[in-house]
């Protein structure tokens, strides 16, 4: 029963909320770090290592374990959060009558819930968009175009052992999305790379939609900025550090929050805007 009564508590839902914000806090550095490799361009080297990453990624079994922890963390501290949301709103139904939210808490402490939505809203039409793709759907493999002879072109797909297969060539066919396979004896001779690098840089170049789903994502990394900056440090004051290192948790917290989310923004407007 008082285990029951703990886990139910304000208390217990604020350090699950501080615990896994930070953990999330960890997996936005690392997914950050491999994102950047975005700005290295649109040329056939650059897109062989961002897919080399991507398939590391969706295939190491320990990136796998943490991937599957992430979803849980994300979905825990969503629900944790509207339930204290809840919480708190039904603890207090009728406003102070001398309240003034302008002066006793910050934008972002007063609008973590909304904030907070906003951001799961990004998250799942994020990974509608590319995890979602990149795991179910038959994905384009990478190519490489090759001058075989003065004046003639052709394309290979690029392979994970370093090799290359003619793409128009009768002799090869791709089979469960990565496999390329001998047409005759249906052997498998190759696997090729997803090319996640291409699906991204086309999504952000649509000529139709590449403006509004930059725009989208800009601002979506505003409200990140803005949750972020309350929730770090009031996840540090969660877990009940309130010592000298303080000031020096809510500078750093301040600097992660503008800094992490400015870089995300600046690659869909580098991919929208370098053609």
């Amino acid at each position: 029963m008082a285990k029951s009564a703990l886990l139910k508590s304000s208390l217990a839902k604020k350090y699950w909320m501080a615990l896994t914000g930070l953990f999330l806090c960890l997996f936005l550095t690392g997914h950050l770090l491999g994102n950047l490799q975005l700005l290295a361009g649109s040329s056939t080297e650059a897109a062989l290592k961002f897919n080399k990453y991507a398939l590391f990624m969706t295939t190491n079994p320990a990136v796998k374990l943490l991937s599957y922890l992430t979803y849980i963390s994300i979905v825990f501290h969503a629900i944790d959060g509207l339930m204290l949301a809840f919480q708190n709103k039904a603890a207090r139904p009728v406003a102070y009558a001398m309240n003034k939210p302008q002066v006793n808490s910050s934008f972002a402490s007063r609008n973590m819930a909304v904030l907070g939505t906003v951001i799961l809203i990004f998250i799942v039409t994020h990974m509608t968009n590319f995890w979602a793709k990149m795991h179910f759907s038959q994905m384009p493999l990478q190519k490489m175009t090759v001058e075989v002879q003065p004046g003639m072109k052709q394309d290979f797909y690029l392979t994970t052992d370093g090799g290359y297969v003619p793409v128009n060539d009768p002799t090869y066919v791709v089979k469960n999305k990565t496999e390329i396979y001998e047409t005759n004896a249906n052997v498998k001779v190759k696997e090729g790379f997803k090319d996640l690098h291409k699906i991204t840089f086309d999504f952000f170049r649509d000529p139709q939609y590449g403006l509004v789903f930059t725009i989208l994502y800009v601002l979506s990394m505003v409200v990140l900025a803005f949750h972020l900056l309350h929730g770090f440090q009031s996840a540090f004051q969660s877990m009940g550090v309130n010592n000298k290192f303080t000031p020096a948790i809510k500078m750093f917290g301040t600097g992660f929050a503008i800094i992490v989310p400015l870089l995300f923004a600046i690659i869909p407007l580098f991919i929208h805007f370098t053609k």
